[in-house]
């Protein structure tokens, strides 16, 4: 997602990095040191994810000793036992075993646990004891919810995921998390994407807006400022409630990176003062398995495949690794076939899976939004801040490069086989953008709705990440209503855009149809924000096209 600055905020190009990642560091060490003064604890919560039939991934982290801050390859090992059990007392452990947290993986653990029941509610627990050894009584860490995956071939009712993206520490508190973790009723939540964002502090939002400053404070190049990076966002409460009560699938963006990231570079990297940039993702990809409840995949990836037995089938994407870079300004390169957003391998494999797939519903998590979106019927005094807020090249190309409208062919070949191969019920969930859209997703976007719709979009907006009024400090609804308007006026595919919040979506799905309930909170600046529902759409089995509906699925 790009941003432009819009005042005179400090840049990544002007921020003394040594003396501010002290400054801004030294209040988190702080007290993880004072809490951590007796002995190992759990200062980052427990967390699970990638749900399987048969088992969960767990994860946590152990500071063992006050000087084993993360990111400082300080500490002793700690010995780890964690157990699964059947109910939160654990009277009833399912799976038992033991580990060791090692500062050469931060302190942090992941057990990949195996040998459980499918569609079946667990609870988890970690305990950890000084100096590296495996087994006996410990300190206790947060206990953690979990669930597995329904069986293969089940017959499977409905199944419901919350799904987030776009959380920026500086731009407000994490009460979309807190709102998601309060229910009882999902089966997993997606996380779409920029998890973490890279800038220095006050550089995104500016530092005018910045709600609580990032640690370390400068922009994150190394492993260790990818790692503390990742920790701070874990000392968020409402994000350690997130992960303590439901399973995480997860797939990076951009910022895990730097905006903008392609397989050999990014906007918001500078060779000649930030390094290089393959070691850069390097270390970005290291704390981000370390600190993430994600199985890596092919290649040190996360494109990977989940299934909820005969009803839904998960296609994770990465759009980062393999992508060509994005096109210049007036290069006529958005259409060139030797450009890829997907890389071969990736586009291969999706396509076989989803013509291969026996499921009810092909849902497709993608970062950046594939429905095909013009800007240029928007006025002249809309199409700036909207340019700003969506990544816009300037001198009036009103298409974001950065998503699929950037790579079309990729995006054409994609559309033609789910045509060809007469592949229904294909959903791509979203984030990126920073607004909630409900699109179908045209085979011909000039000639629609007289054309065929190949598959459907919903795209959520962001948790905390600035939006259209953020941008122009305005009031929500006002500049936006008559931005949306245009934008749908000029796109007939898509049903609906919400510039304004910020919140979550809740996506039910059954054998008849899957559904996207948007909500937003009342305020990202205020920690006790209040959620409320705004609107559903919900896509028909076998139609390829979204409708409204009254109310959300209760």
């Amino acid at each position: 997602m790009t941003r432009r600055q819009l005042s005179a905020a400090p840049t990544r190009r002007t921020v003394v990095k040594a003396a501010a990642a002290t400054a801004v560091a030294a209040p988190v060490l702080a007290a993880t040191s004072a809490r951590a003064a007796d002995g190992p604890a759990f200062l980052h919560g427990v967390a699970s994810g990638d749900p399987l039939p048969d088992g969960i991934l767990l994860w946590t982290r152990v500071t063992p000793t006050p000087d084993a801050v993360p990111g400082s390859g300080l500490g002793a090992p700690a010995g780890v036992v964690w157990e699964v059990a059947e109910d939160k007392a654990f009277t009833r452990v399912a799976a038992r075993g033991t580990a060791v947290a090692r500062a050469e993986a931060d302190h942090t653990v992941k057990v990949d646990v195996r040998g459980l029941r499918p569609a079946t509610t667990y609870w988890f627990r970690f305990a950890a004891a000084p100096g590296g050894t495996e087994g006996g009584q410990g300190v206790p860490s947060p206990v953690g919810r979990t669930r597995t995956a329904p069986a293969a071939g089940e017959a499977v009712p409905g199944i419901r995921f919350g799904v987030v993206s776009c959380a920026n520490w500086e731009a407000g508190w994490f009460s979309p998390y807190r709102h998601l973790a309060a229910r009882a009723d999902l089966d997993a939540v997606l996380h779409l994407g920029d998890y973490i964002y890279e800038y220095a502090s006050g550089s995104y939002p500016t530092q005018d807006t910045v709600v609580r400053p990032h640690a370390p404070l400068h922009e994150i190049t190394t492993l260790a400022d990818y790692r503390l990076r990742h920790a701070t966002y874990k000392t968020d409460t409402d994000l350690q409630a997130l992960h303590a009560a439901h399973p995480v699938i997860a797939i990076w963006d951009d910022h895990e990176f730097a905006n903008d990231a392609w397989s050999g570079g990014a906007e918001n990297h500078t060779p000649g003062t930030e390094g290089d940039w393959a070691a850069r993702v390097a270390a970005a990809k290291q704390a981000y398995f370390e600190w993430m409840p994600v199985r890596a995949s092919t290649a040190g990836t996360v494109y990977r495949r989940l299934s909820f037995g005969r009803l839904a089938e998960l296609h994770l994407l990465d759009l980062r690794s393999f992508r060509s870079e994005q096109a210049s300004i007036g290069s006529g390169k958005v259409d060139d076939p030797e450009r890829s957003i997907t890389g071969r391998a990736q586009l291969d494999w999706l396509k076989a899976g989803l013509a291969g797939s026996d499921a009810a519903w092909k849902l497709v998590g993608t970062s950046v939004m594939i429905s095909p979106v013009a800007f240029g019927a928007l006025p002249a005094d809309l199409l700036g801040p909207i340019a700003e807020l969506l990544g816009l090249p300037g001198g009036g190309l009103a298409v974001n490069v950065d998503q699929w409208d950037g790579y079309t062919d990729d995006r054409k070949e994609l559309i033609s086989h789910l045509r060809d191969r007469a592949v229904t019920n294909t959903v791509f969930l979203t984030g990126d953008i920073h607004m909630a859209w409900a699109n179908d997703v045209p085979v011909k976007a000039a000639t629609y709705p007289l054309s065929a719709s190949a598959a459907t979009e919903f795209v959520v907006t962001s948790v905390t990440s600035d939006n259209l009024d953020d941008i122009l400090r305005v009031a929500p609804g006002t500049v936006s209503a008559v931005a949306a308007t245009a934008v749908k006026a000029a796109n007939r595919h898509v049903k609906w855009v919400d510039m304004d919040s910020h919140g979550y979506g809740v996506l039910d799905v059954t054998a008849e149809r899957s559904q996207m309930d948007y909500y937003a909170v009342s305020d990202k600046t205020d920690r006790n924000a209040t959620a409320s529902w705004v609107r559903s759409y919900r896509t028909l089995s076998g139609t390829q096209k979204v409708e409204r509906t009254d109310a959300p699925v209760r």
